[in-house]
């Protein structure tokens, strides 16, 4: 006598009849050996049932998450550390180059229009730009901070310059405002620079 195969013993165990069913139940229905495993099978599944669910030993998900935090920071410290390093940069050449400048000994009237045009606009595109409503991390901070005050520090200097009574201001004038103008460059690149890395 042949006996059902597994599959059709699985299949018998469904709830829905097949077309082709018919048959391998009324087998069932007379063989007492396809009957008991037919049960042996709903024991076995039973049993699976009853096992408790897999579980990892330990719950690594706050150490990884912590690993790619710690990873996140760094990457955003080293981001901040060469913004820093590349505002400084520029401070120090504006600085540095503008010694080096020689004055013109009679410069023309139009340069200095031009030199103070130039502030202006870089003084339009801070102010669009709004860095007081930005959030900044402690070095570009300073650096700001640092531009700012040597900004004022010209500022002084130029109302002076334009308050003395000389012959030739206008070399010491073309000076100045040309220091202005890097200085606020240098702070429109420390703003703008740090905003596009941080993503603000």
């Amino acid at each position: 006598m042949t006996h059902l195969s597994m599959e059709a013993l699985v299949s018998l165990r469904g709830r829905g009849r097949e077309p082709g069913d018919s048959g391998a139940r009324e087998h069932l229905q007379g063989c007492p050996a396809c009957q008991a495993e037919l049960e042996r099978l709903h024991q076995r599944v039973a049993r699976l049932k009853a096992l408790p669910p897999l579980r990892p030993a330990r719950d690594r998900w706050p150490g990884i998450a912590a690993e790619v935090r710690a990873e996140r920071r760094q990457r955003r410290n080293r981001s901040a550390g060469l913004v820093g390093l590349a505002a400084a940069a520029s401070v120090a050449l504006a600085v540095g180059l503008a010694p080096l400048v020689a004055p013109d000994p009679s410069p023309d009237p139009g340069r200095i229009e031009q030199v103070m045009a130039r502030s202006r606009a870089l003084e339009s595109a801070l102010d669009r730009y709004d860095p007081e409503s930005r959030v900044l991390d402690g070095r570009t901070a300073g650096i700001a901070q640092e531009l700012e005050d040597r900004i004022a520090r010209v500022d002084r200097e130029l109302e002076v310059t334009e308050l003395r009574e000389e012959q030739e201001p206008d070399a010491e004038l073309l000076r100045l405002w040309r220091e202005r103008v890097g200085l606020l460059d240098a702070l429109v690149d420390v703003h703008v620079t740090r905003a596009s890395n941080v993503g603000l």
